[in-house]
Formats: structure tokens, sequence, C-alpha cells
């Protein structure tokens, strides 16, 4: 007995040696099995290749089991060691990973390419690069209401498409719905002035009513909804202290939109003036 458990104790203490062993011992228990389901015959039937695969995977799940036991106390001690490395790589690249996995989101959802135009956050512009860590555009004053390049190149870092919505202004590039609005101090009645102000309005946009309906066709199709139409809006509203605010849309091309609007406003001030006198004011 004090034989056995000194070969024991050496066995555990030499844990390498111990592993051998088994694998070896239950290898050929495992070949000395198959053998004696083979037999001498020369085809094997499938309840013979039934057993026999049993027996491989058994002896594979045992090996496995009885490794997992013997070694148990180190494979604790490197996953705890290979959790807490990984965790700081995790914490220490974070944003390098939240870049990478945004360029994926970004290339799987199709949400943009080269020469769109988009919107991140408060940002707009025309985007003129992409990779896997950044998206580079051409920034465009759209929060103002103006549709030029600022000469302003931002980069946006991939993970910003994580914390922003993307939204696509492709289509703004060739027409866009441009409004906008004009205060009127004076609470009097507007209503009589619309008549004209959209037989002006038509009358600017008629060199491209047409392709503007065409267009906006073109654009209710892609995008499956009912836009408002290619022809102007117009609406009034009130504020606190009984202003006026009169609300000009226009379905026109990007370019022209600011041009538009000055003449617009430049017919309204004019309509209005007629009708209401040199005292009032706009």
């Amino acid at each position: 007995m004090e034989q056995l458990t000194l070969v024991v104790d050496f066995l555990l203490n030499h844990k390498l040696l111990l592993t051998v062993l088994i694998i070896v011992l239950i290898s050929l228990i495992k070949r000395l099995v198959i053998s004696r389901i083979r037999g001498d015959v020369a085809f094997l039937t499938e309840v013979q290749r039934k057993w026999m695969s049993r027996t491989k995977n058994g002896t594979f799940i045992l090996i496995i089991v009885i490794l997992f036991m013997l070694w148990q106390t180190e494979i604790s001690k490197f996953a705890l060691s290979v959790t807490a490395i990984a965790i700081a790589f995790v914490v220490a690249s974070k944003e390098i990973i939240l870049c990478f996995t945004g360029s994926i989101q970004r290339a799987s959802s199709r949400s943009f390419v080269i020469g769109d135009w988009i919107e991140v956050g408060k940002i707009c512009g025309e985007v003129i690069e992409h990779n896997l860590m950044a998206t580079v555009i051409q920034e465009i004053d759209l929060h103002h209401g103006q549709y030029h390049f600022t000469g302003k190149t931002a980069t946006l870092p991939n993970s910003m498409f994580f914390s922003y919505a993307v939204k696509n202004l492709n289509f703004m590039k060739r027409y866009v719905y441009h409004d906008f609005n004009i205060t009127v101090v004076e609470f009097v009645n507007l209503y009589p002035l619309f008549a004209e102000l959209y037989e002006k309005i038509e009358a600017h946009c008629e060199e491209f009513s047409e392709v503007a309906k065409r267009y906006n066709s073109v654009i209710e199709k892609h995008a499956g909804v009912d836009l408002p139409g290619a022809e102007p809006h117009i609406h009034i509203t009130s504020g606190i202290n009984g202003e006026q605010f009169v609300h000009i849309m226009i379905f026109c091309p990007t370019e022209q939109a600011i041009h538009l609007e000055q003449l617009i406003r430049e017919d309204f001030m004019i309509a209005y003036h007629e009708a209401f006198g040199k005292d009032e004011r706009v």
C-alpha cells in the first residue's frame, strides 16, 4: 500500500506524465473495445458502426472530463489570467473596437456611400472618404438653411454610428424641400395675399416645374412614402405676442434654393406694402 501511495503521489505531482499515461491507457482500451465490436467480419453492419462511433465519442469525452478534473486548478488560474488580460485589452481598445464594428455596421446596412450627403448628429456633409476607422466628409451648412460647402472637413470616428442616427440626405443634392419663415409684426389678414403670391412662386419655378414633379415622384417611389409634392405650400402660425409667421415651402433645385427664397421674400414684401401701406412693418 505504501508503494501504491508513493506512486499515486508521484503521478499527482507530475501531472504531465499522468496525463500521457491516462491518454495512452484510454486509447488502448478504446482500440480493444473497437476490435471486439468489429470482430472478424469483412463488412460492418449498421449496428457495429453505431457502437464503434459511440465508443470513439465516449472515450474522447471521458479523456476531456478526466483531464479537466486533473488540471482544474491550473485551468482556473489560466482562465482568470486570460480574462483579466482580455478585460484590460477591451477597455484599452474600446474606441478602436467601436470604430471597427461601426464600419461593419455601415457596410452591412449600406446607409451611405462616397458622394452621398449625410447627417450625423449636428454635422452634415458630403462623404469623400471612409475606411475601417473613420468617415471623412466635406461640411455643408444645412442647419442654417444653406446648401453650400463651408470649406471645413470633418473626420467622424465610425463609433458615432452607434451613438447617433445616420440620415442619408442624398436626394437633396439635386432637389430639396426648402422652407423658410417671414415674420409679420402686425396682426392683419394676410390670406388675400396668397393667391398672387402662389402665382409668382409658380412663375419663378416654371422652368424646372416638370422636372421637379418627376424627381419628386422618383423619391416617393424610392422611399415608399407620400411626400408633400412639388407644388409650393404656404401656411400661417401665430406667436405669443400676436406676430404672425408665414411659412413657405418650395421644392426646387438645391443650388437655386437661396436665390428663390430671396425672390419670394421680395414678392411678399411688395404685396404686403401695397396691401397695408407704408407704415406697416414686416
